[in-house]
């Protein structure tokens, strides 16, 4: 914990050194970026100062006593460096949790792509993909959060077989991070006449947003194509070829928009989504690596784990990663996630904590 501290430190000093010269004064864009990692950093330096003080003190406390001869004052010593001893421990624990908070900062206040595929059920899981993508659209709004759609591939009932979504705003990544991984429903589906209770699974995918700087693309690594865009039923969108399919030729990625009219939207769209699943395979590649000396992955974001389950005849939603059950699908299919999401940020961060995982 000391050396990743003693890096910050470090870099707040460079911060305020850079801030202070006349050449960024000049720069708005990079006055504005390196003020605001300064901000970032200032409460973990002040507190890390602090505990260098205190430690400084308790050390100094503890020779003044080792040196003492008189018992009343080798006493007031040695419950002085009770206190101080106290402090140090209360500002280690501090500095933990600032760490912690801090390693995720960057990452919790980007926007994000959420993408929602039916899986096992057919029109069914297409149907209930539409349910998660109004239920997440609905949560946002009540987030203050932007919704844009950048890619969908709807069906003739009105579901979805595919649905791309960019979520912004203040802390979009943060308020759905935890959403990736599959999606279990439980219920009577329309089309069943006998009433029997289907089991249908999607997959959401909650991808970082990458810039152009986090990413930057080669032109000479992607190959762009047109066609004339389609709807549900093989119909035509419209009549000119603005649908746009890129393919990443050195990971085979491949992106298809055709939502706009406009060529150049979808393009821009294609290329967004292009970058933010860059950005996110070279992330999980870095984790992994980092992470290969542990038995497995952080499980909130394996996309393949079985995360939720909704029970429409029991009214019942249970988020299986941390064995909660509440008892109000309705309400949660309407947006009210507030109290499953507090639970999954919880239980997060108890078990980053126990695992010491800032001293890393």
């Amino acid at each position: 914990m000391y050396e990743r501290l003693d890096a910050i430190e470090q870099r707040y000093r460079e911060l305020e050194e850079k801030l202070s010269a006349r050449e960024t004064a000049k720069d708005t864009s990079q006055f504005q970026a390196l003020a605001k990692e300064m901000a970032g950093l200032q409460e973990i330096v002040e507190t890390y100062r602090t505990l260098k003080k205190t430690k400084l003190e308790h050390e100094e406390v503890k020779r003044l006593s080792a040196e003492a001869s008189d018992r009343d004052m080798i006493k007031l010593y040695e419950e002085e460096a009770a206190v101080l001893a106290g402090k140090q421990s209360a500002f280690e624990q501090k500095l933990e949790n600032l760490l912690l908070m801090e390693s995720d900062q960057g990452m919790t206040d980007k926007a994000v792509l959420v993408e929602i595929r039916a899986g096992t059920g057919g029109e069914e899981a297409a149907l209930f993909a539409a349910d998660l993508f109004r239920m997440y659209t609905r949560y946002a709004n009540r987030l203050g959060l932007d919704v844009d759609i950048m890619s969908s591939n709807p069906t003739e009932l009105g579901g979805f077989k595919e649905v791309i979504f960019e979520v912004s705003g203040c802390a979009a990544f943060g308020k759905f991070r935890f959403e990736s991984g599959v999606h279990r429903v439980q219920r009577v589906p329309n089309t069943e006449a006998s009433g029997r209770i289907h089991t249908s699974a999607v997959t959401v995918a909650v991808l970082p947003e990458a810039d152009e700087v986090e990413v930057n693309i080669d032109p000479k690594d992607i190959r762009i194509d047109v066609f004339r865009s389609g709807g549900p039923g093989g119909q035509s969108v419209n009549t000119t070829d603005s649908a746009v399919r890129v393919t990443h030729l050195p990971t085979g990625m491949m992106v298809s928009c055709q939502d706009e009219k406009s060529q150049h939207k979808n393009k821009a769209k294609a290329l967004k989504i292009l970058r933010t699943r860059l950005f996110d395979y070279y992330r999980t590649k870095q984790q992994a690596e980092r992470a290969s000396s542990r038995r497995e992955q952080v499980k909130t974001g394996d996309r393949s784990e079985k995360i939720r389950t909704y029970n429409f005849p029991d009214r019942r939603v249970t988020d299986h990663r941390i064995k909660l059950t509440v008892h109000n699908l309705e309400e949660v299919l309407e947006g009210e996630l507030a109290v499953i999401v507090e639970a999954l940020e919880n239980a997060d961060r108890k078990e980053r904590l126990s695992k010491k995982e800032p001293a890393a």
